[in-house]
């Protein structure tokens, strides 16, 4: 109960307009691995829409489920906040320009892919999606990892499916239902 006294507390749902809006500047902003890092700062810290834990859980839900995180978490703020239509509206304003835009950039790769240099260039980008990714997550953890069980469970999956490379269905077999009997301990 401490936790959720820190917590400001949330504005009502916001309208399907402001939805779409605030999703399609994400949208127009984010690339890669970062999107989960824009949405949580634009729905949880910027406009309050909903609470960390909220947050954390549906991310952790959409990390689960099969399609991009990006668009599983779209699809769960507009749903949670607003329901079928909330979800229609998130998701049309996250994809809309970036849906353009890859269209248009790849017509255009495929006259310039063999350039120098674009090869380096591409290998650049990933690497900073990487550091959007490993930034948020650590951000995260600090906040929402109070248990030393919960620490042992995260550091086992990533090694798990990471370092060890078993498959993550398996991975999450284990941990899945592990977090869960740990979360219930504690409750």
């Amino acid at each position: 109960m401490a936790d959720a006294a820190q917590d400001p507390p949330i504005p009502p749902s916001p309208g399907l307009a402001a939805l779409f809006w605030v999703f399609l500047a994400i949208g127009m902003q984010s690339f890669g691995g970062g999107m989960s890092a824009w949405m949580r700062r634009e729905v949880v810290h910027k406009r309050r829409w909903m609470s960390e834990q909220a947050f954390v859980g549906g991310l952790a839900l959409c990390q689960i489920a099969p399609g991009p995180n990006g668009v599983n978490l779209a699809v769960f703020i507009g749903t949670t906040l607003r329901g079928r239509l909330g979800a229609v509206a998130s998701l049309g304003g996250m994809l809309l320009v970036p849906v353009i835009v890859v269209l248009a950039l790849g017509a255009g790769f495929t006259h310039i892919r063999d350039v120098p240099g674009v090869e380096s260039a591409m290998t650049g980008l990933g690497a900073a999606a990487i550091g959007l990714n490993l930034a948020t997550g650590l951000r995260m953890m600090a906040r929402n990892i109070r248990a030393v069980g919960a620490g042992v469970v995260m550091v086992a999956t990533a090694l798990a499916a990471g370092w060890f490379g078993v498959p993550l269905p398996l991975v999450l077999l284990v941990a899945a239902p592990l977090s869960l009997m740990l979360a219930r301990g504690r409750a």
